[in-house]
């Protein structure tokens, strides 16, 4: 396989892109080893590297949407579903924003962004709902909040890194 040197992918390089684009397809460090002409320890070093690149670019994607923001709302447990568009409404007329989207799709945002916090018609781990000046907002529970990196490192398992 290929590597043009200088090209980058965002924060990744070529190298760091193809060695993440190769794990998720499910090979080995070992296989991308040989494949690319190198030992499987320089894999794990580029791969290492690529996961901290990923990580520092959720954490500064975190802290621009912070600022962003003009305001949180925090949905308790036993709340019913039904209650969270006129909760959400409330908090962003009292920013001055006119909040993008009406009672169902407000309602179904919240119902499949946070469906590990949603038991049937109920919240039952806090939800938090992040509004932005331009009206639109943003589910963030703790099951959204699991990083990309999480997500796409399930898929590796740890069984297929050598």
């Amino acid at each position: 396989m290929r590597v043009v040197p200088g090209k980058r992918y965002g924060l990744l390089t070529e190298r760091q892109y193809t060695v993440l684009k190769l794990r998720i397809a499910g090979k080995t460090q070992e296989e991308i080893a040989r494949m690319l002409g190198t030992s499987r320890e320089n894999i794990s070093i580029i791969e290492k590297r690529a996961w901290r690149k990923v990580r520092l670019a959720e954490e500064t994607l975190r802290y621009v949407r912070e600022l962003l923001s003009v305001a949180k709302v925090t949905i308790p447990p036993g709340t019913h579903l039904v209650q969270v568009p006129s909760m959400l409404i409330a908090a962003a007329d009292k920013a001055s924003v006119k909040l993008k989207g009406n009672f169902t799709r407000i309602y179904d945002e919240i119902r499949f962004r946070a469906e590990g916090s949603i038991k049937g018609t109920h919240v039952i781990k806090p939800v938090t709902v992040v509004i932005y000046r331009d009206g639109t907002f943003e589910v963030v529970s703790e099951d959204s909040q699991r990083s990309i990196r999480e997500k796409i490192r399930n898929t590796i398992r740890v069984g297929n890194s050598h």
